[in-house]
């Protein structure tokens, strides 16, 4: 929950990679000090601004614009910076306002890199100030929190700078205003330091009225409008009012794993924003029509007549002109947002990928666990056929829970536009017709081989294994692709006593680790134990199950993630009533994801509910098979020359 702060309010940080995100209204030149125990500069390097973007830590935007955003990794600054301060600036020559007191109120938003709130600060009260040290972030007794500053200077930058101890701080200010001014020409910059473009100006709400100058730009503020550092691209390559074409990997991010997954957050948020702010402009167009209706047939004497009938028909034609221009605006967003996806979906590392992206045909086992995963695709039913990738980060930090109940089948098997998308998209798993119960619940369990072989495909060869809890046996055709590979050293073993081995061994497991992290003595840990991640996926619960097996399974998905053991539920939830209220904080705990598109999931920005759709391989594809053939030959050689197991998994 983010905390909205007032001057002087300090608040806590959680993260230690941030970013500030700022909404002026007005262009502002956005910088940043890092400064000493005291608050002090000791040169010109210690001002991340235009000129020089970018510092160990540290990153900000290349040009003066209504929005900005700011990278800031606190465990990478030099040890001597314990104050990080976040200043803005009027742009000069850019048409802004002279004063902060005669443009809005700037905002600015402290959030974790996967979009999470932490803080917000909204500067209220400035009058004749042009320059203003917004927030800073401030290390105490090693802990890093954040201070709500507002402190404004009516003489501009060069007044701010030298109140902080610099030198030649009008020199700096001048050279920081001149590489924020707007380039009339795409030459390269004279300083030899990278330089950033401008960000796309957005709106700082999905019903913010547009200005009357011009259409509102709905582009996520933080997306640069051209490619990272690199290759040059060509002048004739998009037309001079048009925006640039897109680039895979056009985020901030110190890798490109890192660059397209806040890509693809960003593409996600700029198309809950979109399509809000078309919802909000056809419900204005609605109720508009609907108030000038009644105040046509507010007087009796005007309901009949040719008068009348015009008044209708003008209202009428207002409500078409302005859904009109609100479509426009969400086909020009959507086109954006589609070319983007175009680029971005071929260029995704394997974890990112869909089953039917070619990166899966020359898949090699990494050395390293990526930072997400893909568990499927979300889309909205203003636009069926744009899909944003669902990533998590990973180590799961959450199980989760496919449902195979029928609550999935009946929303799933309704008819409408986003049945058949998904109908026609999934013809691995769908038929023409809408699926019964038992082939929902093949489905789910198809769903769930689908995500751990995903799982085992993008760990390094050793450190993770699943192990399935089947009681009644009727998984073992799902279940083939993972045991004739050896990815399950068997099938698993059904009744009553398999899930009791199987759990007993997890939690004896979870145990130790924790031990073992406690005392900080891993290398303790007895040479039978398996540190690898552990993946137990649990099918035909609660069958099997008994108060003491579901009393493992619950400590099991509370202390599990945090040593290295994740839960996947295959269940329906109606079937475990007789154990009544106790299993809700279980159900509660783990991420309910579906094997047939439903629309149950809500984005974190304006809670938009999203169409889930399961990552399943292409119909009669082979890709699964082949990926863990090509895990288990790693396996082995691994064995071959690393007789010792892996390290003991990370805690959170």
């Amino acid at each position: 929950m983010t905390a909205e702060l007032v001057r002087g309010q300090n608040h806590p940080l959680d993260r230690s990679r941030v970013e500030i995100r700022i909404a002026a209204g007005v262009p502002v030149v956005a910088g940043v000090t890092l400064g000493d125990e005291q608050g002090g500069l000791p040169d010109a390097d210690a001002v991340v601004h235009p000129g020089a973007p970018r510092r160990p830590g540290v990153e900000v935007p290349g040009r003066a614009a209504a929005v900005h955003r700011i990278t800031v990794d606190l465990d990478a600054l030099p040890a001597t910076v314990h104050r990080v301060g976040v200043l803005l600036a009027l742009a000069a020559g850019s048409g802004a306002p002279a004063t902060f007191g005669a443009a809005p109120a700037p905002s600015v938003r402290l959030t974790a890199v996967d979009g999470t709130g932490l803080a917000g600060y909204t500067l209220t009260g400035l009058t004749a100030e042009t320059a203003v040290v917004a927030v800073e972030l401030y290390r105490r007794q090693g802990a890093w929190k954040v201070r709500a500053v507002g402190q404004g200077y009516a003489d501009g930058l060069a007044a701010l700078l030298h109140d902080q101890g610099l030198a030649r701080a009008a020199e700096l200010a001048a050279e920081i205003e001149a590489a924020a001014a707007p380039a009339p020409t795409r030459e390269a910059p004279t300083r030899e330091a990278p330089t950033r473009e401008v960000p796309a100006p957005v709106a700082t709400s999905a019903a913010a009225t547009p200005p009357a100058t011009g259409p509102v730009d709905y582009r996520h503020p933080g997306r640069r409008s051209t490619p990272a550092p690199g290759p040059t691209v060509p002048a004739t390559a998009a037309a001079a009012d048009g925006p640039p074409p897109p680039v895979a990997g056009d985020a901030a991010g110190w890798s490109m794993e890192e660059r397209l997954y806040n890509q693809i957050w960003g593409m996600f948020e700029d198309l809950a924003r979109s399509v809000a702010a078309y919802r909000s402009a056809s419900d204005f167009a609605a109720s508009r029509l609907a108030q000038e209706l009644d105040e046509v047939l507010a007087d009796p004497r005007n309901r009949l007549g040719t008068a009348a009938d015009v008044a209708r028909a003008t209202a009428r034609d207002r409500h078409a002109t302005l859904l009109t221009r609100a479509r426009a605006a969400l086909d020009r967003d959507l086109a954006q947002l589609t070319a983007e996806s175009e680029v971005v979906e071929p260029a995704l590392p394997p974890a990112f990928a869909r089953w039917d992206n070619p990166v899966w045909q020359g898949h090699h086992v990494p050395l390293e666990r990526p930072m997400a995963l893909r568990l499927g695709d979300l889309h909205l039913p203003e636009v069926l056929d744009l899909r944003i990738p669902m990533l998590v980060r990973l180590p799961l930090e959450r199980g989760l829970w496919i449902d195979s109940g029928p609550d999935s089948l009946a929303r799933g098997a309704e008819p409408g536009p986003e049945r058949e998308f998904g109908r026609r998209e999934l013809g691995s798993a769908l038929t023409d017709g809408p699926p019964d119960a038992a082939e929902v619940r093949r489905l789910a369990l198809e769903a769930a081989v689908a995500i751990a072989a995903r799982l085992l495909a993008v760990h390094p060869a050793g450190e993770f294994a699943v192990q399935v809890i089947d009681p009644g046996g009727a998984a073992g055709q799902a279940l083939a692709p993972l045991v004739e590979t050896g990815a399950l050293l068997g099938p698993p073993v059904p009744g009553a006593q398999g899930v009791a081995t199987v759990l007993e061994g997890l939690v004896r497991r979870v145990d130790l680790v924790q031990m073992a992290v406690r005392s900080r003595a891993a290398d303790a840990l007895p040479p039978d134990l398996d540190t690898a991640e552990q993946l137990l996926i649990v099918h035909d619960f609660p069958h099997g199950f008994d108060d003491r097996a579901v009393t493992m399974l619950r400590y099991l998905a509370d202390e599990g993630p945090a040593a290295g053991v994740h839960l996947m539920m295959v269940a329906d939830r109606a079937q475990a009533r007789e154990f009544g209220p106790v299993l809700d904080p279980l159900w509660r705990s783990l991420l309910r994801i579906t094997p047939v598109p439903d629309a149950h999931l809500a984005d974190p920005w304006v809670g938009h509910a999203w169409t889930y759709e399961p990552a399943l391989a292409p119909k009669g594809s082979q890709v699964v098979r082949q990926v863990l053939t090509r895990l288990a030959e790693a396996r082995r050689a691994a064995a071959r020359t690393e007789p010792a197991g892996p390290p003991l998994p990370p805690t959170t």
